[in-house]
C-alpha cells in the first residue's frame, strides 16, 4: 500500500483512540474505566475505549453474532461467506456492505475505515490471512478472534489445527457475551445466550442416541474433510450423547480416505450443504450423488438406508449456528428411528 494512503488510514483510525495492548490468554472481559472494555482474547489483551461504530467482521460466524445482537447499524462491512445468512437475519444483513465473499485484502478492509475488526478463525488474522492482528494494532484498530478457534486448540501446524480439549457450547456463549460487552449491549447478549440454551434443551429433550454413530463430512470428494473428535461437530455429538466414528483423532478436519470411512460404517452421515464453490462436492446434492455412485461408499449402511442429515457449513463451525446443528441432527435422529 502506498505510504501516503497508509498514513491517511492511520490518522483516521487512531483518532478514535482505540488501542490494542498487552498479552494474555482465554477470553474473559473486564471494564477498565467508564466506557472502556478490556478482553483477554486468544493470547492478547484487547482494549476498546468506546463501543465500535464501524466494525468489520471478516467471517460469517462473527457477522451473524453481531447481527443477532442488533448491531447492523454499527457495522461497516462483512466478508467470507460459506452459506446464506442465518434465517431471521436477512433484513439486518442487507443493511451491511459485503466487502468480499471470501478473504478481502488488507487495503479493502482499511477502505471501510474500521474501528474494530472481528474474525472467527485465527488464520484469518494470521500470516497468509487478511492481515495479522499486529498490522491492525499498529493502526490503532482492536481485533477479536473467536475463542472457539483458540481455546484448547493448537493452530501452529498445517491444516485446520488440532484440539487438546473438546470444544463446548459454553465457549460459543462466551463469544456472544464478549461481543455484547464490546458494543455495550450486555442485556442483548444475555437474552441471546438464554435463547440459545433453551433451543438446545428443547432439541435434546428425550433423545437417547448412546448407541448411534455419526460421521460429519464437510467438503471434497477426492480427499474428504471429516470431523475429528473435538470441534463443533464433537460438541453437537456430545450434546446428543451419540458417538463420532472419528473421535480418535484430535485434528479439526482431517482428510480421510473413503476406504477408512467405509470401514467405520457410521449409522448416520451428517453432510455439509455449502453454497461456496472452492472444493469438490460442496452441496449436499453433490455429496449424496457421490456417495450413492462410488463403489467404496454405496454399500455403507447409512448410504443404503439414506440416513442423511444436512447441515449448513456454519452449523459445522463453532458459531451460534452450532445450536442449529444440534437441532437438525436431533431431528434427523428422531426421523431415522435410531433414538429413544
Amino acid at each position: 500500500m502506498p505510504f501516503a494512503r497508509l498514513a491517511r488510514h492511520a490518522a483516521l483510525l487512531t483518532s478514535g483512540a482505540l488501542l490494542l495492548t498487552g498479552c494474555g490468554s482465554g477470553s474473559s472481559g473486564t471494564t477498565a474505566d467508564k466506557g472502556a472494555v478490556t478482553l483477554d482474547n486468544c493470547g492478547q489483551a484487547v482494549r476498546v475505549d468506546t463501543p465500535p461504530r464501524r466494525a468489520v467482521s471478516l467471517n460469517q460466524g462473527t457477522t451473524e453474532i453481531m447481527l443477532a445482537l442488533g448491531l447492523a447499524d454499527r457495522m461497516a462491512g462483512t466478508a467470507t461467506w460459506t452459506d446464506p445468512v442465518m434465517k431471521g437475519l436477512e433484513r439486518e444483513n442487507a443493511k451491511v456492505e459485503r466487502i468480499s465473499d471470501n478473504n478481502p485484502s488488507f487495503e479493502r478492509v482499511l477502505d471501510a475505515e474500521p474501528d474494530f475488526v472481528a474474525a472467527s478463525f485465527v488464520s484469518t488474522l494470521g500470516k497468509g490471512g487478511v492481515a495479522t492482528r499486529e498490522q491492525f494494532e499498529k493502526l490503532g484498530v482492536p481485533t477479536y478472534v473467536s475463542p472457539s478457534d483458540c481455546a484448547g486448540k493448537d493452530n501452529s501446524g498445517d491444516g485446520d489445527g488440532a484440539r487438546q480439549r473438546p470444544l463446548t457450547l459454553d465457549t460459543v456463549y462466551g463469544e456472544v457475551r464478549d461481543l455484547a460487552e464490546v458494543f455495550g449491549v450486555e442485556e442483548r447478549g444475555e437474552k441471546l445466550v438464554t435463547s440459545l440454551k433453551k433451543r438446545v434443551e428443547t432439541a435434546t429433550s428425550g433423545v437417547d442416541a448412546s448407541d448411534v454413530t455419526l460421521l460429519y463430512w464437510f467438503a471434497n470428494s477426492e480427499s474428504p474433510y471429516m470431523a475429528g473428535c473435538c470441534g463443533a461437530p464433537g460438541a453437537i455429538t456430545r450434546t446428543l450423547g451419540a458417538q463420532n466414528v472419528f473421535d480418535d483423532t484430535h485434528d479439526e478436519w482431517p482428510q480421510i480416505n473413503w476406504e477408512t470411512v467405509a470401514d467405520r460404517d457410521p449409522d448416520v452421515l451428517v453432510i455439509g450443504d455449502l453454497t461456496r464453490r472452492s472444493q469438490t462436492a460442496e452441496s449436499a446434492a453433490k455429496k449424496i450423488e457421490f456417495l450413492e455412485s462410488d463403489p467404496v461408499t454405496r454399500n455403507m449402511s447409512a448410504v443404503r438406508h439414506r440416513r442423511y442429515v444436512l447441515l449448513s457449513g456454519q452449523a459445522m463451525n463453532p458459531t451460534i449456528r452450532t445450536v442449529e446443528g444440534v437441532e437438525q441432527v436431533a431431528a434427523g435422529l428422531r426421523e431415522s428411528g435410531l433414538t429413544g
